[in-house]
């Protein structure tokens, strides 16, 4: 750099008729080299930054810290057939379809957004959407709307519309339901602990306020070549007294209710519901193939009658690799006021509660995104409150994810 600034010099000097003065030229050497110093300071000064930020992503690269990654849109398509045979009524066949999409991203490394739409209607519990009417336009409503705060490692705090983040190995609660409000989740080696506040109604102009809130722990641990889960957990809902938080105005979903004599639309839940939960599971190998056995129970500790839920089942195989399949069976028993029928699941025995029997099914993975499942219900409902109506329903599902 020092050369390059000084041959335009020597070369004006050498120029015939240069006319200046020697003092001049004194002077102008002495500027001209106060400028090339400056120079080569500022070039030892952008060589350092250069290192400094080298070293820096060198570090950045060592500790595995990245960038946060952008919007991800990830989602799911599943097309059904299904019959349903209900004891003194007529037999029923539709197709169905269930799409949800979502959009995921992380603003901050230890933040998730996210936004999801769904297909059906405003039911808590289902997003599956019949064909026909005509091919008329379906039902999307939103089935996500939440952020995760990754506040420390093993500490996420959850907010919005959101996953059910209850791990029990029951079907208690409908796959497709969606809490709304607050929730955290804490895991430190084998141990877990789950616990949320969720909204039954969040408008006090509604005058049927209510918040359900619940908590779940368990630990996982070793048994020879197998590994056990067992967990409790306590889940309550404030309804005695209240109105339906959804549905027609006397829809209770298998819970107890009475409504009054003046005014038939003014029916109200006859208990809270205080659920205490027990869970075990077992998962191991057999022949080669993964297994797993659990039981779940319930108990509403607010009913003084048909206070008690449980399931117990197995899974044989995993649907995973193309070509993999996986074969189910659970036996399941909801009485009436076992738990909140709101939020139980829509498939076993028509949806709700008040209902007892058997869930077969068997998963084929074509491919590592695409699976095919039969699933075969074999129930009674109306086992307490009702007249005992034997219910049958045969679904046949092809899933694909993306």
């Amino acid at each position: 750099m020092r050369r390059a600034i000084l041959i335009p010099f020597l070369v004006v000097t050498a120029l015939p008729g240069f006319a200046a003065e020697d003092s001049e030229i004194q002077q102008l050497k002495r500027d001209l080299y106060r400028l090339v110093s400056r120079v080569e300071a500022l070039e030892r000064e952008n060589q350092e930054l250069r290192d400094a930020t080298r070293d820096v992503a060198v570090s950045l690269k060592k500790s595995g810290a990245a960038k946060p990654a952008g919007p991800k849109i990830k989602g799911d398509l599943r097309i059904r057939y299904e019959n349903i045979q209900v004891q003194g009524g007529s037999d029923r066949e539709r197709s169905r379809v269930r799409a949800r999409v979502a959009v995921v991203a992380n603003p901050l490394d230890n933040l998730e957004v996210g936004v999801g739409l769904a297909s059906g209607n405003d039911d808590p519990v289902s997003t599956n959407q019949s064909l026909g009417n005509g091919a008329s336009t379906k039902e999307l409503g939103l089935d996500l709307a939440y952020v995760n705060w990754n506040v420390r490692p093993g500490l996420t705090l959850s907010a919005g519309k959101m996953k059910d983040h209850f791990a029990g190995p029951g079907v208690f609660r409908d796959g497709d339901y969606r809490p709304e409000g607050v929730s955290f989740s804490f895991a430190d080696g084998n141990a877990f602990l789950t616990g949320g506040a969720h909204f039954l109604e969040s408008d006090t102009r509604r005058l049927n306020e209510q918040v359900a809130f619940g908590i779940q722990g368990g630990y996982r641990f070793a048994l020879g070549d197998a590994s056990v889960t067992a967990g409790l957990g306590y889940f309550h809902a404030g309804t005695e007294g209240h109105q339906v938080f959804y549905g027609d105005s006397d829809e209770f979903f298998g819970n107890t209710h009475s409504c009054s004599a003046s005014d038939p639309d003014d029916c109200r839940y006859l208990n809270n519901y205080s659920d205490i939960e027990i869970f075990l599971q077992l998962s191991g190998e057999l022949a080669g193939r993964p297994v797993t056995a659990f039981f779940d129970g319930m108990q509403n500790a607010d009913a003084s009658t048909l206070d008690t839920a449980w399931a117990v089942g197995a899974r044989f195989g995993k649907a995973s690799a193309p070509g993999t399949w996986e074969l189910g069976y659970t036996y399941q028993s909801l009485e009436a006021d076992s738990v909140l029928g709101l939020w139980a699941d829509s498939d076993f025995a028509g949806g709700g509660t008040d209902g007892r029997g058997h869930i077969f099914s068997g998963t084929v993975a074509v491919d590592k995104n695409w699976s095919v499942k039969l699933t075969f219900f074999d129930n009674v409902r109306g086992m307490d409150l009702g007249t005992g109506q034997d219910y049958r329903r045969l679904q046949l599902d092809t899933a694909f994810k993306f």
